[in-house]
């Protein structure tokens, strides 16, 4: 039997997540600042996680796990996307080393 989208989506969200967690692990906020490839490879996995998120919400699926901020999540991505203002290092930083493991601990769970 195959999995469901919502479990489909989520798989995908903590690969991504995983990712850029590995990434990050050994580095300072000072390395992630002047590492241009490590800041990219990252954002291209937020921008997938705001990616996946907004599908979960466009499937109306964000019921299967209701404590995660999906909006959030997407708004995120538009803004990186977009450009808004310019790409704030300091909270695509603090997105990974914050909000990022405590997110992959809830998908695990759900």
């Amino acid at each position: 039997m195959s999995d469901s989208k919502f479990d489909q989506l989520r798989d995908k969200i903590i690969r991504h997540i995983q990712h850029t967690l590995d990434y990050c692990k050994s580095a300072s906020k000072e390395e992630f600042n002047q590492n241009l490839m490590m800041q990219e490879a990252c954002i291209f996995n937020v921008l997938q996680v705001g990616e996946l998120a907004a599908k979960i919400i466009e499937y109306g699926l964000e019921q299967e796990c209701p404590d995660i901020q999906w909006r959030q999540m997407r708004g995120m991505r538009n803004r990186l996307v977009h450009d808004y203002d310019g790409i704030r290092l300091e909270i695509v930083w603090e997105t990974i080393q914050k909000d990022f493991p405590q997110l992959l601990e809830k998908l695990e769970k759900s």
